[in-house]
């Protein structure tokens, strides 16, 4: 029987180590950065537009009470409009001129003057 075995005088090559595979390098950790101005700007910007709505609003609520204001008014000039035609009758009703000599003949007991008895003064000539 054969059998193969290296001889005394025969080392066998030593094999090479396989290589370990290089560590990839540590991604370098992002910086943290201070806040761009481009960010910045931006929340400047939501802030004027946040106040300028807010001024919108507000105009809108004081031409609201304004407007609330001129109705009432013109109610009460509707009213008084209406009071003053109500006077105005009853100005021209008593401004009658035979219920005015009615009354003085019924409460004062006057008599008009007959037309013969009247007499005019001329005051321009001295």
């Amino acid at each position: 029987m054969a059998s193969w075995a290296p001889s005394a005088g025969e080392v066998a090559a030593p094999q090479p180590r396989p290589r370990a595979k290089p560590r990839p390098a540590a991604a370098p950790r992002p910086r943290r950065r201070p806040r761009s101005r481009v960010h910045v700007g931006g929340v400047v910007w939501i802030a004027v537009a946040a106040v300028l709505l807010a001024g919108v609003v507000a105009l809108n609520v004081a031409v609201l009470r304004l407007n609330l204001a001129m109705d009432d008014l013109g109610q009460q000039r509707t009213k008084l409009r209406a009071q003053n035609a109500a006077l105005a009758s009853q100005l021209s009703s008593a401004a009658d001129s035979l219920k005015i000599e009615a009354q003085a003949r019924r409460v004062l007991k006057l008599e008009p003057a007959p037309a013969d008895k009247i007499t005019y003064l001329d005051l321009g000539k001295k």
